[in-house]
């Protein structure tokens, strides 16, 4: 079989040293952004040269009236109110979450403590009946533990990145008024501050748990690798409850505003007299950016577990090659420091000048992550495997070459920019669909809504096609090891992933104090381009996490499949079937739940939004200041009100399917989930994203086409607003949601799999 090049020693320090690089260049980012500052010190500047932009800063403040004291103080202002909104909804969450969390754990401790009937004695490997393992109790605590890590590292993710994000916001905006160049940098450092961060975190805490578990197991890495895979549950738990309640949060909130200001009375988006323009920005922070980072957290971790304990079972593991073993955290590595290397690109080696060059700064950040990554993958696979190895598939050991593997990396990382660019076509007001939905505005909103929706369903066709060739490839290649480490390759690039979708948050925010501030129209400008920029990366971080989330989800199902001892999973026979039928109707039933919570939050939202209008004397006219503290509390009632039964629909339907009609079912339940909700997370995703790029290519005018639709307020420009409205809920909140729903399923099921082949199926035992 051959052994790896790299050393044992070695692995111990790459990693490690790999996390702390990418925390300590996040750490410097977020220096260079704190240099930009928001207080009234007369010519404080921001980091970069002077003479950059080709003339002097100085010239561009007089012009800008940069050195008014006034619009300064008011960005710190608006910036404060929506820091502390963000900062106590999150910790309101944390306190429900927290309680979850504990409760989950100790059912986690008793399911699987109870599989040995909490026995202290050693049990005999499940893949080698010679060897004796770890009893099932130590399996259980072990799994608690790595359940609780998973779920503080999540929580930490987001609640860091949303801390980021509202500290950069009125810096973006400040540095907006010496130009969209200096604007674009601050908001792309704030997003790599919380890129790196995550992942860097992510791979840290996972490499750590695995070397303390070691010291207990010793040789057992089934055991150990069994255990771990708690981490994923946790991470993944967090991540479900957070997209959920943000995604409430921040749609209600967004749609209130919309309805009562922009089409009602007919006030542009962010204006200061809006009562719900606070808790719009407040979620545009709890909803994109934590939710986002959790969720993405929580897809690393689960990719990395799943490989993990396929490899703990093939020749990787048997031989004790702990190099080999830990191929899924040194592809992570590796990519820590290829983003690193490729976020230079976009903030030192090239310099924005104009707006046009925002939007294929952003996509050559993709391009060049992905093509290094290529390298830098090509890399691990030589120095980390030996040339040949085995991999368990299904009860047999397949041989494996170290080039194979390589290509599964490879077509992970290619099916996952494959995703992006064919989102970003579908989103972006550069390209025909976006503008064909926009032009079917001139007939009403009934028009744009079915463009739209058409528009959605069509966009799922090629990366449904990516994600298949991935699939068939890794899997004839490496059975489901190969799966996994292609949903690791898709992911192998997060930090740069994750850079390019906070920013757009943090680009939105920015363009809502300009607006509240009270700066010129030019600025306002400046911050709309970058935002409209923005829009379009998050669909393709939306794109990229739905695409990961059914790789890894089909990893994790193989890896249940497994654990649970099925040999084979035949739709044929009618235990697999009804669960198959009923597992492709659960993202349905969640979406519902999930569209109506923002429905119902949305609702008390307007009703508030127009008292005030109506009871506020001189609200209108600017004279008065409307009570932003009632909507905030609006949105945080509703939101964390209305997480927990769509949180409950996904954590208890594994574990009462598992207990009452056993693994085959659930192994159907697994399949059809996964099936039906990429298909629908996908095509939510680019209808609701579509229909707000929409919105904002008819309020730019930047082409002679959009003129003839707008201005703002004109009759298309209102359907525009209708239909952008209607995708909200779809884009921020069912879509991004239920890659987390396919994932968190599988990933559940895995962990509880020893307890459910033991004791499950009940119903089917009794008649």
């Amino acid at each position: 079989m051959g052994s790896a090049l790299l050393p044992y020693l070695g692995t111990e320090i790459v990693i490690p040293v790999c996390a702390v690089v990418g925390i300590v260049f996040s750490l410097f980012q977020w220096y260079l952004v704190s240099r930009v500052k928001v207080s009234s010190e007369r010519g404080a500047t921001s980091p970069s040269n002077s003479n950059k932009n080709g003339y002097g800063d100085y010239l561009i403040e007089e012009e800008e009236g940069i050195n008014d004291q006034n619009v300064v103080a008011k960005c710190a202002d608006i910036q404060n109110a929506i820091s502390e909104g963000a900062t106590s909804f999150l910790f309101t969450e944390y306190q429900y979450v927290g309680i979850f969390m504990i409760a989950f754990a100790i059912l986690i401790f008793l399911f699987l403590g109870s599989v040995e009937g909490f026995s202290t004695k050693g049990q005999p490997c499940t893949y080698n009946k010679e060897k004796m393992c770890k009893p099932a109790l130590a399996t259980a605590i072990f799994s608690t533990i790595s359940f609780l890590l998973g779920a503080v590292t999540s929580v930490i993710s987001g609640f860091l990145g949303m801390k980021i994000a509202t500290y950069a916001n009125a810096r973006t905006t400040l540095e907006a008024r010496k130009g969209v160049g200096k604007a674009f940098i601050v908001a792309f450092r704030s997003g790599a501050v919380m890129g790196f961060l995550l992942a860097a975190n992510g791979l840290l805490v996972l490499y750590i748990a695995i070397n303390l578990f070691k010291l207990y197991y010793g040789d057992d890495w089934e055991g150990l690798f069994e255990a771990i895979t708690g981490y994923g549950l946790g991470g993944s738990s967090m991540a479900l409850f957070g997209r959920v309640g943000g995604g409430i949060y921040t749609k209600a909130a967004d749609v209130g505003a919309d309805l009562v200001g922009k089409v009602e009375r007919n006030i542009p988006e962010d204006d200061p007299r809006n009562p719900a323009v606070i808790a719009d920005n407040v979620g545009d922070n709890v909803g994109d950016i934590a939710g986002m980072g959790s969720d993405l957290f929580g897809s690393y971790a689960e990719s990395s577990c799943a490989a993990l304990v396929v490899a703990s079972i093939s020749s990787f593991g048997i031989e004790h090659d702990f190099t080999s073993m830990c191929y899924p955290l040194l592809i992570s590595s590796m990519g820590i420091l290829v983003c690193l290397i490729t976020t230079l690109f976009a903030t030192d080696f090239f310099e924005i000048k104009a707006v046009k060059e925002i939007e294929p700064a952003l996509k050559n950040q993709l391009i060049i992550s992905t093509v290094l990554m290529t390298i830098g993958i090509a890399i691990v696979t030589w120095t980390c495997l030996p040339s040949s190895f085995t991999i368990f598939n299904f009860g047999t050991q397949k041989v494996v070459k170290n080039w194979e593997l390589f290509l599964c990396v490879a077509v992970g990382l290619w099916a996952g920019l494959i995703i992006g660019f064919v989102t970003e076509y579908y989103t972006s007001n550069a390209y025909s669909p976006v503008q064909d939905v926009a032009d079917s505005c001139r007939t009403g909103a009934a028009t744009n809504v079915i463009f739209g929706l058409a528009l959605g369903y069509k966009s799922v066709i090629i990366p449904i096609f990516a994600i298949a060739i991935a699939i068939f490839v890794s899997f004839s290649f490496a059975a489901m090891y190969g799966i996994a480490v292609a949903a690791l390759g898709m992911l192998s690039t997060i930090a740069t992933g994750l850079a390019i979708d906070a920013y757009g948050p943090i680009s939105d925010n920015a363009g809502g104090i300009a607006e509240m501030a009270g700066m010129s129209h030019r600025i306002r400008e400046r911050t709309d381009a970058l935002d409209a920029a923005g829009n379009t990366t998050a669909a393709i971080g939306k794109g990229f996490a739905i695409g990961s989330a059914a790789l890894v989800s089909l990893a994790l199902f193989g890896a249940f499949v497994s654990q649970a001892a099925i040999s084979t999973v035949d739709v044929l026979t009618p235990k697999v079937f009804i669960g198959l039928i009923v597992g492709a109707m659960l993202p349905y039933w969640f979406s519902a739940m999930t569209m109506k919570s923002v429905g119902s939050a949305a609702l008390k939202m307007v009703e508030e939004v127009r008292r005030q209008f109506n009871t506020i004397p001189g609200l209108m006219e600017g004279l008065a200041k409307p009570d932003y503290a009632t909507c905030v509390k609006i949105s945080t009632d509703a939101s964390i009100k209305e997480m927990i039964p769509p949180g409950a629909l996904v954590m208890l339907t594994p574990l009462i399917v598992g207990i009452f009609f056993g693994v085959e079912t659930l192994s159907g339940v697994l399949a059809g989930a996964l099936v039906s909700g990429v298909q629908i997370a996908i095509s939510a995703s680019n209808t609701g994203g579509a229909w707000d790029n929409a919105k904002k290519y008819i309020e730019a005018g930047a082409s002679e086409h959009a003129r003839t639709l707008g201005p703002k307020g004109s009759e298309p420009h209102k359907a525009a607003v209708i239909g952008d409205t209607i995708g909200d809920p779809l884009k921020d909140t069912s879509g991004p949601s239920l890659n987390i729903l396919i994932k968190l399923m599988a990933v559940e099921s895995l962990v509880f799999a020893p307890f459910f082949a033991t004791h499950g199926g009940i119903l089917f035992k009794i008649f």
